[in-house]
């Protein structure tokens, strides 16, 4: 062989660790005479070679090393090995190709792998070693337990390789593929290509285009690959459809339509070998349009069927649906009409008994015939075009579900467009009977026992029935005496939300922005956080944060340099610890192995919102959902918006130390009041974030509860669809108790909140501060507790169980007593 293969000897027993102690010898064939066996030759048509692939790889080692590796009894091996000039540990003068393992023979190179259908290709392989070191490295500041090739904490710097070497690699291909015609352009593959979760050889600095230019492997024609970009910029590729063309080409990868980790280092496997000059792992036009130009060349009987799928799921992108106002805001007579005559021009609306209107705005119609549950509207019996009319309804409606039915829109051909308003509350009247006198009892019990204070309101069929304060917003002045005269508490206090934040901001900007298209609660996280990537995050969904099933811990204390994942995971800057969020923190548990409560998932999910909506979350839900519902007490960051600390109810009476036992950097030692008292939201995150730091009053969240019993809208303002709701409140499979987010009464299993008579559709949400809500839609109802449980002393429990707010150990502080007197109060004088 013109190149200079040397072949070694395994009878040879002395150190490899110089190229020079090895016996070079001739390859010597041996021919075994059979002279005593009748031997004659006939071919059959049915046979092919054994050799189907040849593959590319670096040693990552020297050549000394690699010769230790390669050839020593228990190692690994390649049917051939490339030197490299300039290696110190290479002595011979001129380079030439080491031959290790005899064609015929198999060799321990590939491992588990798999290209175009084939598993294991060590039997069906010649390997080549080529002399390359790169320096690769690992961040080991990371917690990363899976350590894939191609995660963001690796980082390799590959070296070019020999331009003499590769004249080798050419001489040597050329000559291996003369001898094995079954291995085609497309079977001349790296070690990345045939594992790529495994390996990142030969890398990206590997010539496989000139070696194209020589004959040798595939490559995709220019005009070809333009064709597809141009296709792929004007409307992507799914991954699913990628996923599967990758398959096609010859990679073992599953479509899961998601960008999981063996995705990611599929598509950077597939970049290093034919986009070398950006390998970045995400599916972008020009990687696509590779992989198509790829295939209309070297598999074209796929490429139709491939384009086929394409054109299926290439959809044009909609614009956000507009939720447009009121519930009921139609065109009657229907334009899109059923064939099934008696459903046309009907519809339901909600309101309550003696309450209601409706609003005509006519087009161009002279009358009309409208009623509401049954019976006909008093109407101007003849319509001006292009007038508004407004009817009151409280003589037809009842509480609960109503009909509308529009029928006789005359002229022929004319309409009218008809609109209800949701109903609303009046907040000014309320009704304290004495029948919550056993609600009131046990909480003044409990206020004359030390507990601090609380608020209740009670929504009922739309009216307020019971609205009362009681006890203290504060108590205690900073260092911890007691006042002289405490604050007493008003039905105005503003509270600490703290969890129920993450119903009252979080999931309702999520239903929002879910009921206008812009979020998908089924897709990949990453979908909408690129860099959301590594250890499995690319398989999270959306919905897994909603669920709690995403496989986080309870918490990371970001605040404290003294948290469980160590002072890396320090953080008091909002930028930070999103980073640590997204790129970082690792998963306590896999996927949906079981359900973990935890506020790392909603600080994502807030990271999320501000993404899509590209505004702050306090900017977003102020603005958008709060100011339209006239609710100018819900909020972030009250302090910094015109609020005085006297309005709200005080929380920990020194800070966040519980009673002086607790230390970090910048701990707050004063009451607080005013200022979120979760740390994390507010040392990390600057006091906005998607697990706590809502402020709100009884009567703004009473506003938000009829929001939720109306389906999605108050007044004329429509906040998200009845079908996301009911999306976000019914039972998470497995586990009845959780909704998307939402927590439910699940038949008693959260006796401890609902009480023992909450209906199975009830769900709400507690705050850590002391806040509880309850909404039913099976009874119209809503309670709403808010307490300043933590506002109290710290009491020793037992040795195991450590310190505890003495506020949370009255009953008013537990929640489910006050609840279960409150549905007591109601169902049994009904």
């Amino acid at each position: 062989m013109q190149f200079g293969v040397h072949h070694h000897s395994y009878s040879e027993k002395k150190s490899p660790l110089s190229h020079s102690k090895w016996l070079i010898v001739p390859l010597t064939l041996l021919i075994v005479s059979c002279t005593s066996l009748p031997l004659s030759h006939m071919q059959s048509k049915n046979y092919s070679q054994r050799i189907k692939f040849l593959v590319m790889h670096y040693t990552a080692i020297d050549y000394q090393e690699s010769v230790t590796a390669l050839v020593e009894e228990g190692g690994l091996s390649a049917h051939y090995l490339i030197p490299e000039s300039n290696d110190p540990s290479y002595q011979d003068k001129e380079l030439r190709v080491i031959q290790l393992v005899d064609e015929s023979g198999r060799a321990w190179h590939a491992g588990r792998s798999y290209w175009q259908g084939r598993k294991d290709l060590n039997d069906q392989s010649l390997g080549i070693e080529i002399v390359n070191v790169p320096e690769c490295m690992r961040d080991t500041s990371v917690s990363n337990t899976q350590k894939r090739e191609n995660d963001t904490s690796r980082l390799c710097v590959f070296p070019d390789y020999d331009s003499k070497q590769i004249d080798l690699l050419i001489t040597l291909s050329k000559d291996i593929l003369a001898r094995n015609p079954d291995i085609s352009p497309t079977a001349v593959v790296g070690h990345s290509d045939i594992s790529p979760t495994r390996k990142n050889d030969p890398g990206p600095r590997f010539p496989w285009y000139q070696l194209y230019q020589n004959g040798i492997g595939a490559w995709y024609d220019n005009d070809t690959l333009k064709k597809y970009w141009e296709m792929f910029n004007a409307s992507p590729a799914s991954i699913g459809l990628i996923q599967h063309a990758l398959n096609v080409y010859g990679y073992g990868i599953v479509e899961t339509g998601f960008t999981d980790g063996a995705t990611l280092d599929t598509l950077s496997a597939f970049q290093m070998h034919f986009l070398p000059w950006s390998v970045n792992g995400k599916l972008d036009s020009k990687t696509s349009a590779a992989l198509f130009a790829l295939i209309d060349k070297y598999f074209p009987k796929h490429i139709e069927a491939l384009l086929e799928r394409y054109e299926q799921e290439k959809q044009p992108k909609q614009p956000p649906k507009s939720l447009g106002y009121y519930q009921v805001n139609e065109v009657f007579p229907n334009t899109e009409r059923s064939t099934r005559e008696w459903v046309n021009d009907r519809t339901i609306f909600k309101s309550y008994l003696n309450k209601g209107q409706i609003i005509i705005d006519n087009i161009d119609a002279t009358s009309a015939d409208i009623y509401v549950n049954g019976e006909k509207l008093n109407i101007e019996t003849h319509l001006k075009p292009y007038q508004s009319y407004h009817y009151s309804l409280a003589k037809r409606t009842k509480n609960g579900e109503n009909t509308l039915r529009i029928e006789n829109v005359l002229p022929e051909g004319s309409s009218i467009k008809v609109m209800i308003p949701y109903p609303e509350l009046n907040l000014e009247k309320t009704v304290n009977s004495d029948k919550f006198a056993k609600v009131d009892e046990l909480i003044n019990n409990d206020i004359e026992a030390g507990f601090p204070g609380a608020v209740l309101l009670v929504l009922k069929d739309g009216k307020v029935i019971k609205r009362s304060a009681y006890g203290y917003a504060r108590k205690f002045a900073d260092g911890g005496e007691k006042l002289t005269h405490p604050i007493n508490m008003q039905t105005t206090q503003l509270f600490d939300l703290a969890s129920n934040t993450k119903m009252f901001a979080t999931n309702f900007a999520l239903m929002k922005l879910v009921s206008e298209g812009k979020i998908d609660v089924t897709r990949p996280i990453n979908d909408y956080l690129p860099e959301y990537q590594g250890q499995g995050r690319e398989s999270r969904l959306v919905r897994d944060l909603l669920t709690h099933s995403a496989g986080y811990s309870p918490q990371v204390r970001f605040f404290t340099k003294d948290n469980e994942l160590g002072p890396q995971f320090f953080s008091q800057n909002k930028q930070q610890t999103e980073h640590l969020l997204l790129s970082r923190v690792p998963f306590e548990t896999g996927r949906k192995a079981k359900t973990v409560y935890s506020d790392t998932d909603y600080m994502l999910l807030s990271t999320l919102i501000e993404r899509v909506t590209q505004e702050p979350l306090d900017l977003y839900v102020e603005q958008q959902i709060y100011h339209p519902l006239g609710l100018d007490n819900t909020l972030f960051n009250p302090l910094q918006k015109g609020f005085t600390k006297n309005q709200f109810a005080a929380t920990e009476i020194m800070g966040n130390t519980r009673g002086g036992t607790v230390d970090f950097d910048n701990v707050r030692t004063y009451v607080l009041q005013g200022e979120v008292h979760d740390e994390k939201a507010f040392h990390s995150f600057g006091g906005v974030t998607g697990h706590a730091g809502l402020f709100s009053t009884v009567d703004d969240l009473a506003v938000l509860t009829q929001t939720l019993l109306n389906g999605g809208g108050y007044g004329k303002t429509k906040v998200f669809a009845q079908g996301v709701l009911d999306q976000f409140i019914k039972p998470e499979e497995g586990e009845a108790s959780y909704g998307l987010g939402w927590r439910r009464a699940a038949h008693g299993k959260r006796k401890w909140h609902f009480g023992p008579y909450a209906s199975a559709s009830a769900y709400g949400h507690t705050g850590w501060t002391g806040t509880v809500t309850v909404i039913d839609p099976e009874y119209d109802l809503a309670v709403i507790l808010l307490t300043n449980a933590r506002h109290s002393e710290i009491v020793e429990r037992e040795e195991d169980k450590g310190p505890e707010f003495n506020g949370k150990l009255f009953e008013t502080g537990k929640y489910g007593s006050i609840v279960s007197l409150v549905y007591e109060a109601v169902l049994d004088n009904e």
